[in-house]
């Protein structure tokens, strides 16, 4: 029928194949010629059943994106889905791959489900500001209770095919020939015969539901959605069609769904969801890559055991180099102990545990780094000691074995230098945990090979990282907009914040922590080290390690952690020392609101962005916003700093940076330039404003 819309019939079971590369997206290229499919098998007196299914290497994996926000071109998914179930003859979609979205929305149009044993289902509109508005809200709970349908939906987590059929969202799942056993599902559903109830007109399960169980699902969902309106939404919806008739319940989806999708938070996710694709990608897309084998890994503390534990659970080989036996043995042993943690949450299995653990092999020799494709190191930050450790790896790794640092701040550019192969040395700069952390900041040295810098972009996507290249400079983008975030925290607590108070005007905009929070976690002394290599001080923060305040690590930071406790309380001997602190200086203490606090960080970190643009050690504005929303914590629902500087007016932010400038005569507040001509065009690159 069209190119990407197919018909065959197999002895009387039409099977309708959807072939959209690269996952079947459900635009209205395929959304038109496959409602005029159906419409035609439906009348076909000739048709005992129908297969939907899709060819490559997915199910349909979701609606087109680039299409919302934009004037809906008819039909519409809703019309697709309704239409469907007007079919008195059975339906069956036959999934493989993913059906995520209005894929899985297009799937519970049908009567009945199957699946390959590897499909994954799933509605993760939710990440994107969303809510399935193709009628999952109203259909799922039909078909698997409302609660269940509640954490399938506000999690935006794909099921399995096995757990999707016990819940009863599949009705069978294969192994082999999926549209084999489909059409052969669908023959024999055909010659049992009907009546075939269509989802919509299934509503036992809901009739079970127990409202309270619900509300109270809901009422523990709203504290961890920290201010984000989909979850919220999501929950409302599902509630909907507990309580409304279906074409009232679907009715209301839709209108939250048109809420949502105009809204500033589902706007920001949307850039987001762009944005970590596009700093993925490298000038030069046919630049070849090195073949990766084995890595590895120099240090195995922290952070050096999180970077080989990203590896070997990216199925890498890793050799794991320490300077001692002893500190080795206590590296895998730490390693070992967190593979062990994660099969008692039932997060992996004993299997999955003693193939990850296979794939280490320990070593104090660097003879056995030779047979490395890729050696980290992750020792010290200090410039004397990575140059060593570099010079050993110069004298033993084999040509074209791309060497790189775990850095945080230290100029890449004078390790390169100090090496015969320059062109092979670029920056990985982790985020601990380092088998946790999302994100990879990938520094580019000057002489870095094109190709070099391909492999580990690659590479960093086979480890589930979410990458960013940037530049060399002082502590790259994050921890340099860090510095710049931080530069007025002290001086907000000497004229009369507390931690507590701008803890939570952090909080209170989004963040899942705030400043001092983050310190008393991370530990004081980590930052205290680095303000001391650098010749510079801060008085508060200083005089607290140097009493042995170095966070919950000690018990005691900022706050009080009392019996090892996670949460902090309020020490009265800290807000003393501030108070001492102050005197000293001749501060008076005055109120200060969050607003205040507020522009005194957020503002300087997004003119710090600006500089950093401008100097070119970022490509774009939006891999700023990938940066500070995947390693630090920015609030999804504002996009990350430069996506929300857009919403908060350029203008705006200039006008109180030259007030703070003017104030305290800092030049953190000084507005950078490109700054200035983002009020101008509204646009970071200097371009009109769409």
């Amino acid at each position: 029928m069209s190119n990407s819309v197919s018909v065959a019939n197999e002895n009387g079971v039409a099977i309708v194949t959807i072939d959209n590369p690269p996952v079947n997206a459900l635009s209205f290229h395929v959304r038109e010629p496959l409602m005029q499919a159906l419409v035609a098998l439906r009348d076909d007196a000739e048709v005992a059943a129908i297969v939907l299914a899709c060819a490559g290497r997915t199910f349909v994996a979701g609606a087109d994106i680039t299409e919302f926000g934009k004037p809906v071109q008819q039909p519409d998914l809703r019309a697709v889905v309704a239409l469907l179930e007007t079919i008195a003859k059975p339906t069956v979609a036959a999934i493989h791959g993913t059906a995520l979205g209005g894929g899985l929305e297009l799937a519970l149009g049908c009567h009945f489900r199957v699946a390959n044993t590897g499909a994954r289902l799933g509605l993760p509109e939710v990440k994107l500001g969303l809510l399935p508005g193709g009628g999952g809200t109203v259909r799922l709970p039909r078909l698997v209770g409302a609660v269940k349908a509640l954490r399938i939906i506000v999690s935006g987590t794909p099921v399995g095919a096995q757990e999707a059929h016990g819940a009863g969202l599949v009705d069978a799942v294969f192994e082999g020939d999926l549209t084999a056993h489909a059409v052969n599902f669908a023959r024999e559903i055909a010659r049992k015969g009907g009546p075939f109830t269509p989802v919509r007109d299934r509503d036992d399960l809901l009739k079970e539901t127990d409202l309270a169980t619900f509300d109270a699902e809901v009422v523990d969902l709203a504290r961890k959605a920290r201010g984000l309106e989909a979850p919220i939404a999501c929950a409302q919806a599902v509630r909907n069609a507990v309580t409304l008739p279906f074409d009232d319940a679907l009715a209301a989806e839709r209108a939250l769904f048109v809420t949502l999708v105009a809204s500033d938070q589902s706007r920001a996710q949307r850039h987001l969801f762009f944005a970590e694709r596009e700093a993925a990608k490298l000038p030069g897309k046919d630049t070849p890559k090195r073949r990766i084998g084995r890595v590895g890994v120099i240090g195995a503390g922290t952070m050096g055991g999180g970077i080989a534990m990203a590896f070997a659970n990216g199925g890498f080989a890793v050799t794991l180099l320490e300077t001692s036996q002893e500190a080795l043995q206590r590296g895998l042993g730490m390693i070992e102990k967190n593979y062990t943690v994660s099969v008692a949450r039932g997060s992996l299995s004993e299997d999955a545990k003693r193939d990850r653990l296979a794939q280490f092999k320990g070593s104090t020799d660097y003879a056995d780094l030779a047979d490395c494709d890729l050696i980290i190191e992750a020792v010290f930050e200090d410039m004397a000691v990575k140059k060593e450790v570099f010079g050993k790896l110069d004298a033993i790794a084999r040509p074209g074995v791309i060497l790189a640092t775990n850095t945080s701040y230290l100029d890449i550019n004078e390790i390169a230098a100090s090496v015969s192969r320059p062109q092979d040395v670029l920056g990985l700069h982790f985020f601990s945990p380092a088998n946790v952390m999302k994100l990879l900041e990938i520094v580019r040295a000057e002489k870095t090979a094109p190709d070099a810098l391909a492999t580990v972009v690659d590479l960093a996507r086979r480890v589930g990282k979410v990458a960013v290249v940037v530049g060399v400079c002082h502590g790259f983008v994050g921890n340099r907009m860090l510095a710049a975030r931080g530069s007025e925290s002290e001086a907000l607590l000497l004229e009369g914040a507390t931690p507590g108070q701008i803890d939570k005007a952090f909080t209170d905009f989004g963040w899942p922590m705030g400043p001092f929070q983050m310190g008393d976690l991370a530990g004081l002394d980590i930052g205290w080290r680095n303000r001391k290599a650098r010749g510079l001080t801060a008085v508060i923060s200083d005089t607290l390690c140097e009493q042995g305040r170095f966070g919950q690590k000690s018990g005691r930071g900022f706050y009080l952690y009392e019996a090892g406790a996670r949460a902090g309380v309020p020490d009265p001997e800290v807000e003393a020392l501030i108070r001492e602190k102050a005197a000293e200086r001749g501060i008076e203490p005055r109120a200060i609101g969050a607003d205040e606090i507020i522009e005194r960080t957020l503002y300087p970190l997004i003119n710090e962005g600006a500089k950093i643009l401008e100097e070119k050690i970022a490509a774009r504005a939006s891999d700023i916003d990938v940066v500070w929303v995947n390693g630090y914590g920015f609030p999804i629902g504002k996009g990350g700093p430069m996506f929300w500087a857009g919403l908060e007016g350029a203008a705006k932010i200039i006008e109180r940076l030259e007030y703070w400038h003017q104030r305290t005569g800092k030049d953190v507040f000084k507005p950078a330039p490109l700054l200035k001509r983002m009020a101008e065009t509204g646009s970071w690159d200097g371009s009109a404003a769409a």
